[in-house]
């Protein structure tokens, strides 16, 4: 029953800001008031260049990933795994630390996936990179990667409660770029 502390663990580590904190230290504006005001690496590289959006990424993609490949490897449940993971993300999205007001979660998801199943992470990053490279945009290559996230879950891990946390993070990556589409259903992105 102890590993359930994980959950509100990997909360608060979704909930540390990477693009808000690398900011800080690195002596550049607070990225929820510059860009598109989002503290993640896309809106980080606008105006603090690729170093802080490299640093940022990483952050944020550990996050994910920490809790989760700690959970997997002390061996506990798929179930338990699916939670871990969707703690760290909405941590991410929704962070206690910052007013909720938290970023898109694409790297994060992407540290959950790879917490799960390093196969499963590398078909994320390997259809962003594929996407990204016909089409240069990347919040298009974010979207059709996690759509596809849920498929390679089920094909890659074969289990219901990872499928499903790759379904909740789809639905809530779809949610965070809701403007996103927008533009890109008007040719404006």
């Amino acid at each position: 029953m102890i590993e359930w502390l994980f959950v509100p663990v990997a909360y608060l580590i979704g909930s540390i800001s990477s693009a808000i904190i690398i900011c800080r230290l690195m002596g550049l504006p607070d990225p929820r008031e510059q860009g598109s005001g989002n503290p993640g690496a896309t809106n980080v590289m606008r105006f603090g260049g690729k170093k802080a959006a490299a640093i940022t990424l990483l952050g944020d993609l550990l996050k994910g990933l920490l809790p989760v490949y700690l959970a997997n490897f002390l061996g506990m449940s798929f179930e338990l795994l699916a939670v871990i993971g969707l703690a760290a993300f909405m941590g991410h999205l929704y962070p206690v630390f910052f007013r909720f007001k938290g970023g898109k979660g694409v790297a994060t998801s992407i540290g959950v996936l790879l917490g799960f199943s390093w196969l499963l992470g590398f078909a994320f990053i390997g259809t962003w990179l594929l996407i990204y490279k016909v089409g240069k945009i990347s919040s298009l290559s974010a979207l059709c990667a996690s759509i596809l996230s849920p498929v390679y879950a089920w094909f890659m891990v074969g289990d219901i409660y990872i499928v499903g946390a790759a379904t909740v993070m789809m639905v809530f990556l779809l949610w965070r770029h809701k403007s996103n589409i927008q533009r890109l259903l008007n040719g404006e992105e």
